[in-house]
């Protein structure tokens, strides 16, 4: 057979395998990728070394395919035979080398003595201030607790529980599905995320799926970056948890000052979802649609550029010093406490309507560094 034929019957198999994971027969997906996999690497070896992108591409697929069989011995071999192969394109050796540290991500996940929910989130912070294997540590303990934070909520609106305006997520859920952090391969600053499986069978719903949570997750994250607002609703139907994804991903894009761009991936694909500067943009414009028009009494929107200091979701307040100036914003809404948590002390843009009894009625804030 040619490659082109293999390669075809290849990508039936695998497609065959995903809709099997749809429909939760997980050990036919297994054996339906493993069967995609062999017959991807016979198309590997009818590739001529002269047609350089098509071998790294084929090269990619088998060894992603190698891995979702879950496979990992002959994933890693076949990796590592690629990746010693002068002839291989540099894209498909950044590739290569992500499936790798997926790979040793997985068997470090097995020496931990914990069972995790399949699928896990990888992400690289590039750009600005960061360097290869390394970066401010501030950036990334708030990058790592604003997914911590998305996690739980993608977790609690799956699972139908109401919107969590203040406090943290019960006991229950941080115990039960708590996510873990592990060492991914330098290159920008890397890492991975994976969530402990809950002991209890009963945790979840019976019509959630727990392996859809992180696929979920970065769905959600991929809408809510875009301007393509349908999307998202059709996601996440609910308007309130709906504006606190929105507000989440907007922590998580860069303003383009301490680094560039970050980077969303599922375990084992080479396609990541990417925020850069014009993901938050689009993410205000989307809020902004949705900001509620001033009454006649307000008479100007107002953008505020300082150090969040205090703020009180029960009294419905926030504290923040302008220039020197201390400035008092009521009204705040729909804001809750992961978003608006982490940015006390920190520099934050705040939009408030001034009213014409002088004071100030919250509109948004967003971190300005």
């Amino acid at each position: 057979m040619t490659w082109a034929e293999l390669h075809t019957e290849s990508e039936k198999l695998a497609i065959e395998a995903q809709l099997a994971l749809r429909a939760h027969n997980t050990e036919q997906a297994v054996g339906l990728y493993r069967q995609a996999a062999e017959v991807e690497q016979r198309a590997l070896e009818q590739i001529d070394i002269s047609k350089v992108r098509t071998r790294g591409i084929t090269a990619v697929s088998a060894v992603a395919l190698w891995f979702k069989a879950g496979v990992y011995e002959r994933a890693e071999q076949l990796a590592y035979l690629m990746l010693a192969d002068s002839h291989m394109p540099d894209f498909a050796r950044v590739d290569l080398r992500d499936l790798v540290q997926a790979i040793w991500t997985e068997g470090s996940k097995k020496k931990a003595g914990v069972t995790f929910i399949p699928g896990q989130v990888m992400v690289s912070v590039k750009g600005g201030e960061v360097v290869t294997g390394g970066a401010p540590l501030d950036l990334i303990v708030d990058k790592v607790q604003t997914i911590q934070s998305m996690f739980y909520r993608t977790i609690e609106f799956l699972n139908g529980v109401s919107h969590r305006r203040v406090g943290r997520p019960t006991k229950e859920l941080q115990e039960s599905c708590r996510p873990w952090l592990f060492q991914s391969a330098p290159g920008s600053y890397q890492f991975s995320v994976a969530i402990q499986k809950p002991a209890q069978t009963d945790f979840f719903k019976e019509d959630m799926e727990p392996e859809r949570i992180a696929q979920h997750f970065l769905e959600i994250v991929s809408a809510s970056s875009g301007d393509n607002t349908a999307e998202l609703e059709r996601l996440v139907p609910d308007e309130t948890y709906r504006s606190t994804f929105l507000k989440l991903v907007r922590n998580l894009a860069p303003t383009g000052k301490t680094f560039d761009q970050i980077e969303l991936r599922a375990s084992g694909e080479t396609r990541p979802i990417a925020l850069g500067v014009e993901s938050r943009s689009n993410i205000n414009q989307q809020l902004r649609k949705k900001s509620a028009l001033p009454t006649k009494e307000e008479v100007v929107t107002e953008e505020l550029r300082g150090t969040l200091r205090a703020v009180d979701l029960d009294k419905d307040w926030l504290d923040v010093v302008v220039g020197g100036v201390p400035m008092h914003i009521e009204g705040l809404q729909d804001a809750v406490d992961d978003v608006i948590g982490p940015m006390v002390n920190r520099s934050v843009i705040v939009r408030a309507v001034h009213t014409s009894k002088n004071k100030y009625k919250f509109v948004d804030i967003e971190l300005a560094d």
